[in-house]
């Protein structure tokens, strides 16, 4: 019992860090899988945990704060990318919305849908597809939040951003949950993110490997197990 409260106090303290710069480092351990409940079948499935659904919630809520203060007193146009991005997008929203109720500073928010496809098992695809969404020529002259889950390369949200630009919005501003460090980056970054991860496949918080692991809260490393499972 000793040994398994040292285990979380030395992990908690190493997060603190790491949530203090937004930042998780390659040799981040992780969460041992035995500290949390999670769907049992996924048992077998993922190495860790990287970063738990509270740290997810309070950080979110962070986002929200930020974007207020940037972009409040705005009608915006919020563009959720799916299908990983709606559970992200749903709290982020959920939390302006709280922030604009007790608020000087009032955000009208409109929220429609897009689905970028890009990944087949683990692997990026070269091209990309464009798929969902109302006519993209209704986000002329407004404000556009694109809320997404992750950003690798950047590639696939600067070929999102060039589509959308041509219909010549007031602005467009980008928030991911995850940026992830690669080493073919794009030179993109998005303007709020919530954290810094590794190259590595992350699963969970509506974050998928071919459409499984999105109803686990926490965000996991999945394992080679996990892929071989689930690879179509």
């Amino acid at each position: 019992m000793v040994l398994h409260q040292l285990y979380i106090v030395k992990h908690h303290e190493v997060f603190l860090t790491v949530l203090f710069n937004t930042q998780i480092s390659d040799n981040w351990p992780g969460y041992s899988l035995d500290l949390f409940t999670y769907p049992q079948h996924y048992y077998g499935d993922l190495e860790y945990v990287l970063i738990p659904h509270g740290i997810i919630v309070d950080r979110t809520e962070r986002l929200a704060k930020d974007i207020m203060q940037d972009i409040g007193d705005n009608d915006i146009v919020v563009l959720c990318v799916l299908k990983g991005g709606y559970k992200f997008c749903a709290d982020l929203v959920e939390h302006i919305k709280n922030l604009s109720r007790n608020s000087e500073r009032f955000i009208s928010m409109k929220v429609d849908f897009v689905r970028l496809k890009s990944y087949h098992n683990d692997q990026s695809m070269q091209d990309m597809q464009i798929i969902g969404g109302d006519d993209l020529s209704k986000l002329t002259g407004k404000n556009v939040l694109i809320v997404e889950d992750i950003v690798g390369t950047g590639r696939t949200m600067k070929v999102l951003l060039n589509n959308i630009e041509k219909y010549k919005p007031k602005m467009i501003k980008v928030a991911s949950l995850l940026v992830k460090r690669t080493s073919r980056p794009d030179g993109y970054r998005p303007d709020y993110y919530g954290f810094e991860i590794p190259d590595l496949f992350v699963v969970g918080y509506a974050l998928d490997y071919n459409e499984h692991f999105r109803d686990l809260n926490h965000i996991c490393v999945i394992n080679d197990h996990g892929k071989a499972k689930y690879r179509v």
